[in-house]
């Protein structure tokens, strides 16, 4: 039961048994997630960084739990870090709409793969504290670069 609940969590419902770029999946997961949130709930950009702090400890598990199932260190179907690390960068939005959707998706992704300093580091951390740190962390390179792109259009 255990194995299950945290294989349901760290794959994110499933997004990340995706054939084809499991965690690209997740992240589109996690901005659809985030489209619904902000037009039916009304959540606003830095709502999303509060949704991830508080999915991170159960995120951290559910990754570990996984990870240990299947003897894989950091395995690519579990991709609710991606989930968490989207939504850190969808909080340095100045405002929601497809276009930042599409920024956002976009930086993160590619903070994700490219991995600069110390987000590959942080991969290093144990368990699943070190399976969504890396994805964290390129979150927050994309909120920064979020952040400074709405400051910069604005004036």
């Amino acid at each position: 039961m255990k194995i299950k609940f945290a294989n349901l969590i760290s794959t994110w419902f499933g997004c990340g048994w995706s054939p084809f770029a499991p965690g690209t999946a997740g992240s589109a997961a996690a901005v659809a997630i985030a489209i619904v949130l902000h037009r039916y709930a009304g959540l606003a950009p830095w709502h999303f960084l509060v949704l991830a702090a508080l999915l991170s400890p159960l995120a951290i598990w559910a990754a570990g739990v996984t990870a240990a199932a299947y003897k894989i260190k950091d395995p690519g179907f579990v991709v609710v870090d991606e989930v968490l690390g989207q939504w850190i960068t969808l909080a340095g939005a100045a405002t929601l709409n497809w276009k930042t959707y599409l920024v956002a998706f976009t930086l993160f992704r590619l903070f994700d793969i490219w991995k600069p300093p110390p987000v590959r580091q942080l991969e290093a951390l144990p368990g699943g504290l070190g399976i969504n740190a890396d994805d964290m962390m390129a979150g927050v390179y994309g909120a920064l670069v979020l952040l400074l792109l709405g400051r910069l259009l604005q004036s």
